[in-house]
C-alpha cells in the first residue's frame, strides 16, 4: 500500500499523463467515462425504485452506482472530476494550464456525449417501461429536483461530491492490484450517493433521461415547459454543480493534498 505522500508523487506523474493526451484518444476514454457513470446511473435508479422505507432504497442505489467508476478503472476512461486532480501536476509544473485546460474541456465533452447518448437509447429502448411504465414519472421527478435547487445549492453538493470522489480516486491509487483499487473507491463514492451530493458527469445523464421522458411520453415536468426545463439543467444544475466539483476537487483535495505532501515536503 502507498502511503499519502508516495501517492501524491504519483498523482503528479498521472495528472502530467493525462494533460499529455492525444485529444482524439481522450475524447473517446471520456466518452467511454460518461458512458461507464450514466450505466451505473441507470443501474441505481433501478435499484433504488419504488424501494420502503426511501432510506433503504438510497443505500440500494449506493450501493450499484460505483459499478460505473469501477468500470472506469478497468476498461479505462477519462472523468472530469476525478480529472480535477491534475491541478496537482500543474503545481509541480509537471503540467502546463493549457494542458489542465485542454483536458477538462475535452474530457467534459466527451462525458457530456456518453452520458447523453445512454439517455437516448433508455429512453427510446423501452428500459423505462419497468414497474408499469412508473419508472418514467421517477426519473422525471429527480430531474425536476435537480434544476430546482438553488445556485448555492447545487454547488455546495457540488463540491462536496466531488470532495468524495477525487479522495475515492485517491484511494485507489494507494492500492497496487485492481480488487483492491476498485475496494479502495468503492466507499467514497458510495457515501456521495447515500448523502445526495451532485455529480455534473451522473447529471448528464440523469437529467436528459428526465427531459426525454417527459418529452417523449406527454408527461408534464412540473409547471416547466421544455425549453425551460433545458435551460434549468444547464444554468441551475450543470453550472454550478460543475464549478463545485472543481472546488470540491481541485481546490480541496488537488490543493490541499498538493501543499501537504509535496510543498511542504521540500
Amino acid at each position: 500500500m502507498n502511503s499519502p505522500a508516495e501517492i501524491a508523487k504519483l498523482y503528479v506523474d498521472i495528472g502530467a499523463s493525462k494533460s499529455k493526451l492525444p485529444t482524439g484518444r481522450m475524447l473517446m476514454l471520456a466518452i467511454f467515462g460518461g458512458l461507464y457513470i450514466a450505466m451505473g446511473g441507470l443501474g441505481s435508479s433501478i435499484a433504488s425504485f419504488g424501494v420502503q422505507p426511501q432510506a433503504i432504497g438510497r443505500i440500494l442505489g449506493a450501493l450499484v452506482f460505483p459499478i460505473g467508476l469501477m468500470m472506469i478503472l478497468v476498461g479505462g476512461g477519462e472523468l472530469f472530476t476525478g480529472n480535477s486532480l491534475i491541478i496537482m501536476a500543474v503545481l509541480d509544473k509537471r503540467a502546463t494550464v493549457k494542458g489542465l485546460i485542454n483536458n477538462w474541456v475535452v474530457v467534459y465533452l466527451g462525458n457530456f456525449i456518453g452520458g447523453l447518448a445512454i439517455a437516448l437509447i433508455v429512453a427510446f429502448s423501452g428500459l423505462l417501461d419497468y414497474f408499469d411504465g412508473s419508472m418514467k414519472q421517477m426519473v422525471i421527478n429527480v430531474a425536476v429536483t435537480k434544476v430546482n435547487l438553488s445556485f448555492i445549492q447545487a454547488f455546495l453538493r457540488g463540491m462536496l461530491c466531488n470532495f468524495m470522489v477525487c479522495i475515492a480516486v485517491w484511494a485507489s491509487v494507494s492500492a497496487a492490484d485492481i480488487m483492491s483499487k476498485i475496494a479502495a473507491m468503492y466507499l467514497p463514492i458510495f457515501l456521495f450517493v447515500l448523502c445526495g451530493f451532485e455529480h455534473c458527469v451522473a447529471n448528464m445523464y440523469f437529467i436528459p433521461v428526465g427531459i426525454l421522458s417527459s418529452l417523449l411520453n406527454g408527461i408534464p415536468a412540473g409547471n416547466m415547459s421544455l425549453v425551460t426545463f433545458i435551460v434549468k439543467f444547464f444554468a441551475c444544475n450543470l453550472l454550478p454543480v460543475t464549478l463545485g466539483n472543481i472546488a470540491g476537487g481541485a481546490v480541496m483535495v488537488g490543493i490541499g493534498y498538493w501543499y501537504v505532501y509535496i510543498k511542504l515536503k521540500r
